[in-house]
């Protein structure tokens, strides 16, 4: 998988279409348990290099029960955003996640990904492509919560700009996020 991940670092494929430089950000090792697919990297993460290293990798850490050093072990955990690199900001937040990465990397990555026992799914960009043409939103899929069939669980973005989501959503922390805890710990102690 090393010399995936190399080549995937090493793409410019989408730097036409950027206003910042081209700068991939992802984790991943053959040994992967968990797979965290995600939009794409923010702003902190961009100048940075560490995926969801600001304000939303914190939420996500505590829905996780995971500790930092727990969540950037690539032996632990797979973030595969649906684009790797930063595609800027609009004026309600950073611009959707561009193609080009899923297309060009994401079935060869998903493929090397083999020991991967739970799917965390983050956002609609990533619901599309990992649950199709689901035509729920994305609040009726975090509703229904753990999928134990394909071993996969929905979350809303963990950013900051969704806590009027979380207000309006209590059982979101009452009943998924205790369900997510207990699936993590179970892959991650085994």
């Amino acid at each position: 998988m090393e010399p995936l991940l190399q080549q995937i670092r090493q793409c410019n494929a989408c730097a036409i279409k950027l206003k910042h430089e081209c700068k991939p950000i992802i984790q991943a090792s053959e040994n992967s348990k968990v797979l965290i697919a995600g939009q794409a990297p923010g702003r902190i993460a961009h100048e940075t290099g560490i995926a969801f290293n600001d304000a939303s990798g914190q939420r996500l850490r505590d829905w996780l029960g995971v500790s930092e050093s727990e969540f950037y072990d690539s032996n632990n955990f797979a973030i595969l955003p649906m684009s790797f690199c930063y595609p800027g900001s609009g004026k309600s937040g950073d611009l959707a996640p561009l193609k080009e990465c899923s297309l060009k990397w994401r079935e060869q990555l998903m493929q090397s990904l083999t020991q991967v026992q739970l799917t965390i799914i983050i956002g609609r960009y990533a619901k599309q492509y990992h649950l199709g043409n689901n035509r729920q939103s994305l609040t009726e899929v975090v509703f229904m919560g753990f999928d134990f069939e394909h071993r996969r669980i929905v979350l809303p973005h963990p950013s900051p700009r969704n806590n009027i989501w979380l207000s309006k959503h209590p059982w979101f922390e009452s009943e998924v996020l205790p369900q997510l805890k207990v699936q993590v710990s179970k892959v991650l102690s085994q």
